[in-house]
Formats: structure tokens, C-alpha cells, sequence
């Protein structure tokens, strides 16, 4: 019965994270780390102004 509740619980966590991240609509980011200085993402292509607009969202 622990692991049935444990699991619910848990799903409805990652739920709710999932549900959170669809209406905040912005791309998911990591806390630290990241891509280096001298590459570019897949959200901005390279274009730091682009960066800078889509950060102060």
C-alpha cells in the first residue's frame, strides 16, 4: 500500500511540474552551468539580442 500511495504522489508531482511548465511559457532552463560563451543554443541561434529579449520575459 506505501509504494501505491509513494507512487501516486510522486506522479502527481511530476503532474503538476508538467502542468506548470505548459503555462508558464517559457523554455526550460537549468539552475547553473549551461552552455559555454563561445557556443550558441537552440533558442537563441547566436543572436545575443535575441538572448537578452527572450530573459527579460
Amino acid at each position: 500500500m506505501t509504494v501505491y500511495l509513494s507512487i501516486l504522489i510522486l506522479g502527481l508531482a511530476i503532474l503538476g511540474l508538467s502542468i506548470g511548465v505548459i503555462f508558464s511559457d517559457k523554455p526550460i532552463q537549468g539552475s547553473c552551468g549551461g552552455v559555454g560563451a563561445d557556443e550558441s543554443c537552440s533558442i537563441c541561434e547566436g543572436d545575443a539580442q535575441k538572448c537578452e529579449t527572450i530573459e527579460a520575459l
